[in-house]
């Protein structure tokens, strides 16, 4: 059996970050944030204690805002969801003294805050002095697809294990059902799963064995991805297994019809498969770009 068909090209989603190779002007970066886990700060290449639940949460808001100023209407709606106590704002200005120090250990005092700083409209996390593991992971993905148009798919899956790689746990832990993290948490899972994905899509192009074995753990969590489903059906075609192979489109059109009440895409029909030399449905167009 042949190796002829073709490896679907990654599905993405854009870069929705300020792009990657943005010049920033020239600053010392004084903090490194984690959000892909546990809210973690570095300072100094070690880790900082960050204080109280309450500390911690305003933090991930700030971190999940970063460079953009958040009014303090906004964190005391944050942290005490519609009923802040009268010391509210007295608290909140704590928490923020409190992050201040443990962030910039060094500044002297009545020297301004150079990471959380005072705006006109709020606090923010000055984008020019710290880093976020969120934008890594990001620049890695977007360097791992830029890899795969250009043809190179062992730099495409170098780059795509590197930003696997900084994820410790669901993002934002803590307050990952927060309302005012939702929405980026779902975002961020979702975009982890295409790059898992692109990241199989690229195991397959360089002729890896473990393909297989890390699509079938893959579909077995997450059994409506019809990418993966398509990726796991060449993958099982190139092994041999023509028959698994098939019965995987049938599995994922069944699911999407009674689950979803939808048809797979042509890539996924069985009846294609049937009809496209033996279970080849990979040889067609691009698959079209995941969008928010």
């Amino acid at each position: 059996m042949g190796n002829a068909a073709v490896v679907p090209v990654p599905r993405r989603r854009p870069p929705e970050y300020p792009r990657w190779t943005e010049e920033r002007e020239p600053a010392r970066i004084r903090a490194e944030f984690r959000a892909l886990g546990p809210i973690e700060a570095v300072v100094g290449d070690r880790l900082v204690d960050l204080g109280a639940p309450k500390q911690r949460s305003l933090l991930a808001l700030l971190v999940s805002r970063a460079g953009q100023p958040v009014a303090v209407e906004a964190m005391l709606e944050a942290l005490w969801v519609g009923s802040p106590p009268p010391a509210a704002t007295t608290s909140l200005q704590a928490y923020v003294a409190n992050l201040r120090r443990v962030l910039e250990p060094d500044r002297a005092p009545r020297k301004p805050a150079t990471v959380l700083r005072t705006t006109p409209r709020g606090y923010l996390l000055d984008r020019r002095v710290v880093e976020l593991d969120v934008h890594r992971f990001g620049a890695h993905a977007a360097a791992g697809w830029q890899a795969w148009d250009k043809g190179d798919p062992p730099r495409a899956l170098s780059e795509f294990d590197a930003a696997l790689a900084l994820w410790r746990g669901q993002p934002y832990a803590e307050v990952a059902n927060a309302s005012y993290v939702m929405p980026e948490v779902a975002r961020l899972e979702e975009l982890q799963l295409s790059v898992i994905e692109a990241r199989c899509a690229a195991l397959l192009a360089v002729g890896a064995h473990e393909a297989v074995a890390e699509l079938e753990a893959f579909i077995q969590a997450h059994p409506l991805r019809e990418y993966g489903c398509e990726l796991l059906s060449l993958a099982l075609y190139r092994a041999g297994r023509q028959a698994d192979a098939l019965g995987v489109l049938r599995t994922i059109q069944k699911r999407l019809s009674e689950e979803l009440g939808i048809d797979p895409g042509p890539r996924c029909s069985t009846s294609n498969a049937r009809s496209s030399t033996r279970l080849r449905p990979w040889t067609g167009t691009r698959p079209r770009p995941c969008r928010p």
